[in-house]
C-alpha cells in the first residue's frame, strides 16, 4: 500500500484531509507519481497551506500569472504563525497515519475527515 503525504493550496492552512484514488488536482509531485506507478489508486494526506480570510475563507496567493505567483509562494518561508500551526497540525496527522497503519485508510478516512 502507498499513502502519498503532500501539501495542498486548495484546503486552507491548519487543515489536512485524507484522500484515496483522487487525480492530482494539478499537484506536479502527484501527477508525477501517478504517471510513473500507472495509478491513482492510492491513499493521499492532502495538507492545506492556503492562506484564509480572518472568517476562514481560502485566500489565493497575489501576484502575476497563476503559475507564477503559486511557485513564489510554495517556496517561500512560512511566517511563525503559519510554522505554529503546521507543528500543532503534525500531531493530527501523525495519529491519521498510525490510524490508517493499524486500522485502514477507511477508518482514517471517517475518524479525521
Amino acid at each position: 500500500d502507498l499513502i502519498i503525504v503532500h501539501d495542498d493550496l486548495d484546503l486552507p492552512l491548519g487543515k489536512f484531509k485524507i484522500s484515496f484514488g483522487k487525480n492530482s488536482g494539478g499537484h506536479k509531485g502527484v501527477e508525477s507519481i501517478i504517471k510513473n506507478i500507472k495509478t491513482k489508486e492510492f491513499g493521499r494526506i492532502r495538507i492545506g497551506i492556503a492562506p484564509t480570510t480572518p472568517s476562514g475563507k481560502i485566500n489565493p496567493p497575489a501576484g502575476g500569472p497563476k503559475i507564477d505567483k503559486h511557485l513564489d509562494f510554495l517556496t517561500r518561508r512560512f511566517k511563525p504563525a503559519e510554522l505554529k500551526e503546521i507543528k500543532e497540525l503534525s500531531k493530527k496527522i501523525s495519529q491519521a497515519l498510525e490510524t490508517i497503519i493499524t486500522d485502514g485508510l477507511q477508518k482514517a478516512m471517517n475518524e479525521f475527515n
